[in-house]
């Protein structure tokens, strides 16, 4: 399996009371895939995987499995505290459905050097408990993640079920030496911007594809963008791509950990999703922010 294109990373729509609402969660991945995505990215940070309990991770992953029926991959995150946690989660994801894990930094990561071993064996241990295949993820180090050194990159790559790598160093340098370095490796990586602060430039970088939070707004706008530049037309891909930022740099502001809800916020005007809410500990947003989100889809043409 090959993971290429515009691969929403979704949110997790939930009650009032903070519980996945199954109902509005079938309605927006139907939604997403009207929208000719190539890919659903589940469980991740954007969908508040990380506070979930075990048993809603699972049942997401049987959810949006039902609704996409084999048309496009769900790729489910992966994150765990240590190598025997991580193979019983990565099990659980494939018998549930998944075709794909995006495999999360781990706390044990942190601190230099990080001896390329450590995640070598990690992500060995996965890739030998399942048969489906995994994404690597550079995360910048200011948001919870590690940003390998080249020869660790290089020691994961041999593991054959790595097949691709999600990098969001949000750093265009660090991402064209990732680039760079991969596409001197003995076969193909296939590379995923996870950059929502640079997304259209990410292709003029060498990207084959995008993986981001958001991936989820202006969806149909960015497969536009992505078919156009794999068309060759660059001045389409990069006109659209302005636009697709202008909203992009709105949703991402200070503090980035609102990204969520303000995703939330903006799916809630568009009619997609019933309700903002998130689960504590994160919060809502103020008035005055949700204006701004509402200013921003209005002249993305989004509302």
């Amino acid at each position: 399996m090959q993971f290429k294109g515009i691969i929403p990373a979704i949110v997790l729509p939930m009650t009032e009371d903070a519980r996945i609402d199954e109902p509005a969660l079938r309605r927006y991945v139907g939604w997403l895939l009207e929208q000719d995505c190539h890919g659903l990215a589940i469980n991740v940070d954007t969908g508040e995987g990380p506070h979930l309990w075990p048993e809603e991770r699972i049942r997401v992953i049987q959810i949006v499995r039902d609704v996409v029926r084999g048309r496009v991959p769900v790729v489910a995150g992966l994150a765990a505290s240590f190598t025997e946690q991580a193979v019983r989660a990565a099990k659980e994801a494939e018998r549930a459905g998944a075709d794909g894990l995006l495999v999360f930094p781990i706390p044990v990561y942190r601190g230099r050097p990080l001896p390329a071993e450590i995640p070598y064996r990690y992500h060995k241990a996965i890739a030998e408990a399942v048969s489906i295949p995994l994404i690597l993820f550079q995360l910048q180090d200011a948001l919870g993640g590690v940003e390998f050194e080249l020869d660790a990159m290089t020691r994961i790559f041999e593991i054959p079920r790595v097949v691709a790598i999600k990098e969001a160093a949000f750093d265009a340098r660090k991402f064209l030496e990732v680039v760079r370095h991969l596409r001197g490796l003995p076969r193909d990586i296939s590379i995923l911007t996870g950059n929502d602060n640079f997304i259209a430039e990410s292709f003029v970088l060498g990207a084959d594809g995008a993986l981001i939070g958001f991936g989820t707004l202006a969806t149909e706008m960015q497969v536009r963008m992505y078919e156009a530049w794999s068309r060759g037309e660059r001045d389409t891909a990069l006109e659209i791509g302005r636009k697709v930022q202008a909203l992009a740099d709105v949703i991402f502001a200070q503090p980035v950990r609102d990204y969520r809800v303000r995703t939330k916020e903006a799916l809630v005007m568009q009619g997609v999703i019933p309700r903002a809410t998130v689960r504590e500990p994160l919060l809502g947003i103020s008035d005055e922010e949700r204006e701004k989100v509402r200013g921003a889809l209005a002249r993305a043409g989004l509302v």
